[in-house]
């Protein structure tokens, strides 16, 4: 069957392999000791619980489990989904994952509704503009940049430069050369932006567009390849965002992300800073198109290597 597995240039095209390639990757990442198998322990061939190890902790047959992860079983009751949650020791949003595969398994097919969207609202746009100084984003479900204010634009350094089409904070965050030194927690950028990638191959394994996006990152970002077979499809970690912009210095910014009504597939993104405050004063600077001149100190601390 083609598309029956995952391969190096994206995200699988077969429900039931997603379910089982999910499996693989959570039971991987279990330890004998976090899941209470002392009698277990010893040299092993592989890191993580073994398939039988899996089964027995879910109070499945070993059979029926090995299916589920070679993809021939395609309906798991809602019963065997929550035990094999429990197994594996995920957390609520992977839980929630996890049914969703299940489901998406079953069904086989994705609704045409759910795919791409990408023309935005013009009253979405009137918004984003009343809301400066905030930067705001519109993002589709790639993570492209739909549209956005001038402070949105610059506050990640270097984005404005690039054509609209390419514009993509995935793409930007493992391929463009300021990604490391704006982001102050790129780290957690990068595992959060593979993370809804992630999600969304669960959901919508067949998307063109992700897996035209994931195709180009793989061979061009091998620390994205890592972070997607890693399976993570935790969200974003709330709390202030901090950027090392090279045009204001350094600025720490709220931010919340909602969904929009009547297009499921566009989040509204928008940045903060306390009134009054240096960072709000920054914003500004960075709406206007201003800049500061940075203090001794803040050009000696800012790494300048590529990624």
């Amino acid at each position: 069957m083609a598309g029956a597995v995952e391969n190096r240039k994206g995200p699988t095209t077969d429900a039931a392999s997603g379910l089982g390639a999910y499996l693989r990757a959570r039971r991987a990442r279990i330890t004998p000791e976090q899941a209470g198998l002392t009698a277990a322990l010893g040299l092993r061939r592989a890191p993580g619980l073994r398939r039988e190890e899996v089964a027995a902790l879910a109070g499945i047959s070993i059979d029926y489990y090995v299916r589920l992860e070679r993809g021939k079983e395609t309906h798991p009751s809602p019963s065997v989904v929550d035990a094999l949650a429990r197994a594996l020791f995920l957390e609520e949003q992977e839980h929630r994952h996890l049914r969703n595969l299940a489901a998406q398994a079953h069904a086989g097919t994705v609704e045409p509704e759910l795919r791409r969207a990408d023309a935005v609202r013009p009253g979405v746009l009137v918004l984003s503009e009343q809301l400066r100084p905030n930067p705001v984003f519109i993002l589709g479900r790639t993570l492209d940049v739909l549209a956005c204010n001038p402070g949105a634009l610059r506050l990640f350094a270097g984005l404005d430069a690039q054509p609209p089409e390419r514009r993509n904070l995935v793409r930007y965050v493992f391929l463009h050369p300021l990604a490391r030194e704006v982001l102050d927690d790129w780290d957690e950028q990068a595992r959060s932006c593979v993370a809804r990638l992630r999600k969304l191959a669960g959901i919508d394994p067949d998307a063109p567009d992700l897996a035209e996006l994931v195709g180009e990152l793989m061979p061009k970002s091998q620390e994205f390849t890592d972070l997607w077979d890693r399976f993570d499809i935790r969200p974003h970690v709330q709390g202030l965002r901090t950027f090392h912009h090279p045009d204001v210095g350094d600025v720490r910014l709220g931010w919340e992300s909602m969904p929009l009504d009547h297009t499921p597939n566009q989040r509204f993104v928008v940045f903060f800073a306390e009134p009054d405050s240096s960072d709000h004063d920054r914003m500004v600077l960075l709406d206007r198109g201003q800049g500061e001149p940075r203090t001794e100190s803040e050009s000696a601390g800012r790494s300048q290597s590529p990624l």
